[in-house]
Parts: C-alpha cells; structure tokens; sequence
C-alpha cells in the first residue's frame, strides 16, 4: 500500500477528470449521485485534523467520498487505519465501481465492504465493540433509516468524535440530525464545509443533475459536520426538545 497517498490523488484526479468507467445509465447519474470534489477535499482535512484512525461509511456509490477517507486515513498517520464501507446496493446498482476504484488505489488493506443495509451492519458493529473516530454517512434518505443510522452512530463514533452528513439540504435528513443537536448536545461545525458545494432551498435531485448546486449557490452548505458530547449521556424522558421542520 502506498503509504504517501500519492495512488489515491492519482485515482481522484482521474475520477474527477473523465469520470467512473460505468455509470448506471444517464450520462449525469455520475454528477447527481457523487460527492462534489470541493466537498471531498474538506471531508478529507476535516478527518486529517482529527487524526482519525477509523471512519465508517454508509453508502460507497462511485467512490468519491471513500477515496477522500482513504486519503485522509493515510495522510493522518495513525498506526491501524480502518475504514468501514457499508453498501448493499454496490453490485446491484453500481456493478462495484467504486470498490474497484478502492482497490486500484491500494486501499483495500484498509477498507472493508460490508454488503448489508445500515439497519443490520451498525448494530452488529456495536455488538463486536467496534468504535470510530468519524462517520460519513450518505446513505438512504428516508428518515426513519437516517434517524437510525444516527442513532447507532452515536454509540460507534468515541466521545467528542465527528458525524458528517451529505445532502443535508433534504429535509428528511436536516430534520432527523435536528433531533440529536436539541436533545442530545450534539455540536454542529459551521466552519468545516463553509466552503462547500451549497444547494439552493427546495432543489431536488433533477435539478441537482441540472447544475443547481456549487459554491456560489445562496443556500446552506450541502454536507454538515457535527461533534458529538465529549461526555455521552441519555436525557430524561420529560426533557424532549421538538425538532420539526415547523420548529426551526
């Protein structure tokens, strides 16, 4: 494994510059679906200065973010870099595209595959003691899968470790983290993506594949990075803030 990262820039740059090999059909489904460069480079100085050693990841696609988090993984210089993938849609949808891409840039001594959903791979994760550093999650957009993935996060990911979230734009995900900022302390981090891909307020995918989003965009950033409690904690029952789109 090429220890200076120098592989991984090599595969992002082409990646960026001619785009994956295979795409699952219309020519921008690449442009919709992955995580803009901009955004992949300030992932990756964020889990560089956190000198992250583990990161988990919920959702692969073509690659971009994972090769971001395997940069970052080497770069900071830890001891033992893992980096947890966990897609089940990777062949289906992707015909493993970016696992490929992984692996030509030398990464799979570090990164894992996991080929389930979320729902069952967290949750075993938690039972084997598993604990990251960070966690990039660009999973489902459901609520209810992207509540629970943050709930398992946040027993995974240490103490004071970070949650970053793609497309928090959508209201499905901006609502569910809003449920851990108010009730269980989590921090967001305004400066982490400040200079990021923004979305402008009720794009939706199409029009995402129509160049709506990027830096000069009047909207919020499209990723959010958030730290969790130095000093975890359960809150009591009668002490629930409401987190609606009604109560921003």
């Amino acid at each position: 494994m090429d220890h200076s990262g120098a592989r991984v820039r090599q595969i992002r740059r082409r990646l960026r510059e001619e785009g994956p090999e295979w795409t699952r059909g219309p020519e921008l489904d690449f442009v919709a679906v992955t995580l803009p460069e901009r955004d992949c480079d300030l992932l990756r100085d964020l889990l560089i200065a956190e000198r992250a050693e583990t990161v988990v990841e919920i959702g692969l696609a073509y690659g971009s973010s994972a090769l971001a988090i395997g940069e970052a993984l080497l770069a900071a210089g830890r001891p033992n870099p893992r980096h947890l993938v966990i897609d089940p849609f990777q062949w289906e949808a992707y015909r493993d595209t970016g696992w490929r891409l992984l692996v030509e840039a030398g990464l799979d001594p570090v990164a894992d595959l996991i080929r389930e959903p979320s729902s069952l791979a967290l949750p075993r994760m938690l039972t084997e003691g598993t604990v990251a550093d960070a966690a990039f999650v660009d999973g489902s957009h459901r609520f209810h899968e992207v509540f629970l993935d943050l709930y398992y996060l946040r027993k995974i990911v240490k103490p004071g470790g970070l949650i970053v979230l793609d497309d928090d734009w959508a209201p499905s995900i901006r609502t569910a983290v809003r449920y851990y900022e108010r009730n269980l302390g989590w921090t967001v981090i305004p400066e982490a993506f400040a200079r990021g891909t923004r979305i402008a307020a009720g794009v939706r995918t199409a029009e995402r594949m129509r160049g709506s989003g990027g830096p000069d965009v009047a909207g919020p950033p499209r990723c959010r990075a958030v730290r969790l409690p130095a000093e975890p904690f359960e809150p009591d029952f009668d002490a629930f803030q409401p987190f609606g789109e009604e109560d921003r």
